[in-house]
């Protein structure tokens, strides 16, 4: 488990690249949300994290979330993130626990999670993923579904569509993170135009991009190693 002082001293490390970042691309700071990817990471850690000032979370396992927040829940002025790919048979187990759904990539999804929301009487805010990269093993729909996708959870009455998710290539290749990055920035406001809808959220960026991720727009960046260690 890390210690206190190490994690603040991460947090503040993070928080500082972040406002450079956002500096170098006149943006405001206060506009980036950092979601604490707490995969694998203790619950007693998760409440150090909080008692630091972090408030948005994120989890890429259904079944660890149930472990780790089923019986001892977050405090109620937090955040909890699905980041990771999304079974529709875990589906039920979501919609109870999450506040956010960062993976939606196909439309079967959509429908569980429209049916299983309207059971819990919860109107649940989601981002649809997008495999922008189109890598063979990354999760995520093919840009040119991405409409279809949006049309389908903006006709969902309990499901609140927010924006979009990519994760960037594994590479040193800054300018192809880059690309990939500005790449869902232009495919949003596409997205906006058609449909006269807005989508505030741009989640991307992780540990090894986010700072990139910030220059090109992002308003949630998923970090987990820069806080936690590896």
């Amino acid at each position: 488990m890390i210690e206190r002082d190490r994690l603040a001293a991460n947090l503040e490390r993070v928080r500082r690249r972040i406002a450079q970042a956002a500096e170098r691309a006149g943006r405001d700071p206060a506009t980036v949300k950092i979601v604490a990817v707490t995969k694998g990471v203790p619950r007693a850690t998760v409440q150090l994290a909080y008692d630091l000032g972090l408030r948005a979370f994120g989890e890429n396992r259904v079944q660890e979330a149930l472990q780790k927040f089923g019986t001892d829940p977050l405090p109620s002025d937090t955040e909890l993130h699905l980041i990771g790919y999304l079974q529709t048979n875990k589906v039920r187990h979501v919609v109870k626990l999450f506040s956010m759904i960062q993976s939606v990539d196909r439309l079967s999804l959509v429908e569980e999670l429209e049916r299983r929301a309207e059971g819990q009487g919860r109107r649940i805010p989601v981002l649809v993923q997008v495999n922008l990269a189109r890598e063979p093993q990354k999760h995520g729909c093919d840009p040119l579904e991405a409409a279809e996708v949006v049309r389908a959870l903006l006709e969902a009455p309990h499901l609140e569509l927010r924006g979009l998710i990519t994760v960037a290539p594994l590479t040193s290749c800054e300018s192809e993170i880059r690309r990939v990055f500005a790449a869902l920035r232009t495919l949003r406001d596409q997205l906006e135009d058609y449909f006269s809808y807005s989508l505030p959220e741009l989640s991307m960026g992780m540990t090894n991009d986010f700072e990139i991720a910030v220059e090109e727009g992002a308003t949630m960046v998923r970090i987990g190693r820069a806080l936690f260690g590896a």
